[in-house]
């Protein structure tokens, strides 16, 4: 059933916040209700108040100030400025505002009603109206209208309410399609250790992220592969992967995990890689930073802070990562072009584990003086930092500690001073990116050739972290 504010709203055709102001003034006044709405739709403009037996159509018109005609037929007559209706609590934000919103009232009229003669006809709120009512640019209203660019959730309500108020009909209709009417996708996601902070937050990210997809609806399925046996992942992408529309994975590169995206692509299930890329030529796409360009910063940044000579070391997770191979190599080509005089130990593989790095870092800061820096390509970092701690400053402050990606233990050594910088994905940027790969990869033919979605990585140090 619809409410008598609705009723107001779509038959007398005034703004919404005029008719809900209107039908409280009814209610408050005692009309009961099947008169209320008899006497607000037209049908019975004979209905009279149970009190005062007057006419409920002459209340309507009369608490309206001359802003809502009667029902009669007969033209609106001028109304004195103090019966104006009173603004409801949150309504309306401004004394200007409300008098727009009753001039589109007094502009608006019964289907029966005649204007006087000079007045201007009834017009509809326009774009640069509703930009105004919310507060933004018109710029934003298009872009929201046209729907082919996201405009921010908080922009977005805000946008709708106002639309609401002023009586601006076109919002729903052009710029936000009804649920029903979208395009709906399952989209797995693969990541590694839900031990490990960083990747609850990777996956709180790619939630957001499939969220904040205007076009269509996305459900999105965060799973973690805490064993990062080959097989197990193989294991877990294939399950995942028949059960979705599209899979993102990451994981080291191995024949398995090949098999396994050779596999999901002739099902019809396109399998895109996330941060590390793999070798299998069936993947639909890569969502990932350069590694090439992030290894050759990481050199120039240790070069550039060490004093004079010394030993570099460099931990990686795993030699089958794409991301940190490629990073370790452009690393070491830096090192051999610009820093000849530090020493380069050969690459440490920690196997993402803390604890295998706190051993790590310890043994190398029994030699701390002839240390220059450490480069943490993969996880670990939180083990290193611990074994950091456990020295005297002296002994470390020369030793300029590099790593990528920002969770709460990189965050943390970078605001002790402890670590020199972090070359990071942008979650939020890169979470994006990853949908969208995934939702252009759906139904797309097999013979296209991986697609590249390169974003650029940031650099935060300890003074803009």
């Amino acid at each position: 059933m619809q409410t008598l504010s609705g009723i107001i709203c779509r038959w007398h055709r005034v703004p919404f916040v005029i008719a809900a102001d209107l039908a409280s003034s009814l209610r408050d006044r005692g009309v009961p209700a099947r008169k209320r709405r008899a006497a607000a739709s037209g049908r019975s403009p004979d209905a009279r108040h149970p009190a005062t037996g007057r006419r409920v159509a002459d209340i309507l018109h009369v608490i309206g100030a001359g802003h809502f005609p009667p029902c009669d037929g007969s033209r609106c007559p001028a109304a004195p400025a103090q019966l104006a209706i009173p603004a409801r609590k949150g309504l309306m934000r401004s004394c200007s505002e409300r008098a727009k919103l009753l001039e589109l009232g007094r502009q608006s009229c019964h289907p029966y009603n005649t204007f006087n003669a000079g007045e201007a006809p009834v017009t509809r709120p326009t774009i640069a109206d509703l930009a105004e009512a919310a507060g933004v640019s018109v710029s934003t209203v298009n872009r929201m209208l046209s729907g082919k660019s996201r405009v921010r959730d908080a922009t977005a309500l805000r946008m709708r309410q106002s639309a609401e108020e002023i009586g601006f009909a076109g919002l729903d209709r052009t710029g936000n399609p009804a649920p029903g009417d979208l395009p709906r996708h399952r989209l797995g996601f693969l990541l590694q250790q839900s031990t490990r902070e960083f990747y609850q937050l990777l996956g709180r990210e790619i939630a957001a992220a499939c969220r904040r997809r205007r076009d269509r609806i996305i459900d999105p399925f965060i799973e973690f592969a805490d064993q990062l046996a080959p097989e197990n992942v193989a294991g877990r992408l294939l399950a995942l992967g028949r059960d979705c529309d599209a899979v993102a994975v990451i994981a080291a590169d191995h024949p398995m995990i090949g098999e396994a995206i050779r596999e999901l692509r002739g099902l019809g299930k396109p399998v895109v890689t996330y941060i590390t890329d793999q070798s299998a030529p069936e993947r639909a796409a890569f969502v990932g930073t350069d590694n090439w360009k992030l290894g050759r910063t990481a050199a120039w940044l240790i070069s550039g802070m060490a004093r004079g000579e010394g030993r570099v070391a460099v931990f990686i997770g795993h030699h089958r990562y794409h991301c940190q191979d490629t990073a370790d190599a452009a690393f070491r080509s830096y090192m051999r072009e610009h820093a000849p005089a530090l020493v380069l130990d050969d690459s440490r593989p920690t196997l993402e584990d803390p604890g295998q790095a706190c051993d790590m870092a310890t043994a190398l800061l029994k030699n701390a003086g002839e240390l220059a820096g450490i480069l943490v390509l993969g996880g670990g970092i939180s083990g290193v930092l611990r074994a950091f701690r456990d020295v005297p400053a002296d002994a470390r402050r020369h030793i300029r500690l590099v790593c990528r990606d920002m969770g709460p233990d990189t965050r943390t050594g970078l605001t002790e001073g402890l670590v020199t910088a972090a070359l990071c994905h942008p979650l939020e940027a890169s979470s994006d990116a990853l949908a969208d790969a995934m939702v252009n990869a759906v139904g797309r033919a097999s013979s296209i050739a991986p697609a590249m979605r390169i974003v650029p990585f940031e650099i935060v140090t300890p003074e803009n972290v």
